[in-house]
């Protein structure tokens, strides 16, 4: 079965040309102009990725976002206005996985989108060697549901945040740099060792986990190397 992507851009030549080349790709694309059509798509359908813009009428891209948030765990990909640094930031901290600033190349879009969709399926497919339940001092991450509990209290974590912590739980006692989980999240596609994503995903994921970054329980800063989860 195809993977199911959503689109949606009020902006028609956008969103048409991201819809050609994902349909190329066998993609199954649900394309829309505005906000409340997306959303009964989201309700309707079982979907595998989204793509939102952020400047819509009526409601915004990170209103979808939060709306998807609310019961579905599939990546979701912003599209932002050039240079505008704060919607990167808070379609990060409302739960998307990605973004991609305009204009952009296609090909580039359809790249993040087949790399995202890789990671979201491998992080939520387990291979048999894998553990199924990793633990740690009342942190419990269930691989095959993608679960997350924290001192027996249910985490609602998007992919890319239980991608991080479950690479660096994978790693307990050891360093994992910024550019290893960006490369183990996202491969190489569009790697950039400038990107402040990862920082971003850290801080909401402390935020979550009521985390201090002077004196973290969990997920410690090693300044100039990365982060670490202590043994």
């Amino acid at each position: 079965m195809n993977d199911k992507i959503l689109i949606v851009d009020d902006e028609k030549e956008i969103a048409d040309l991201v819809a050609l080349y994902l349909t190329n790709e066998d993609f199954t694309v649900f394309k829309f102009y505005t906000a409340k059509e997306a959303l009964e798509c989201i309700e309707r359908e079982d979907l595998d990725l989204a793509i939102l813009d952020v400047m819509l009428p009526n409601m915004n891209g990170f209103q979808i976002c939060q709306k998807i948030r609310e019961s579905h765990r599939y990546p979701v990909i912003m599209l932002t206005a050039k240079g505008e640094e704060i919607d990167k930031i808070t379609g990060l901290t409302l739960g998307a996985d990605d973004y991609i600033t305009k204009p952009f190349l296609p090909l580039e879009l359809v790249a993040r989108v087949k790399a995202q969709l890789r990671r979201y399926k491998k992080y939520n497919q387990p291979s048999e060697e894998e553990e199924d339940v990793l633990i740690h001092s009342g942190l419990v991450l269930n691989i095959k549901t993608h679960e997350c509990f924290l001192n027996e209290k249910p985490l609602s974590l998007t992919p890319t945040e239980f991608s991080i912590l479950r690479i660096l739980c994978q790693q307990k006692g050891k360093v994992v740099s910024a550019e290893q989980l960006f490369h183990q999240i996202w491969g190489d596609e569009y790697f950039n060792k400038t990107n402040n994503t990862i920082t971003v995903h850290i801080r909401h994921l402390r935020e979550k986990m009521g985390d201090s970054f002077d004196s973290p329980k969990y997920i410690k800063t090693v300044w100039g190397c990365g982060y670490k989860i202590e043994v």
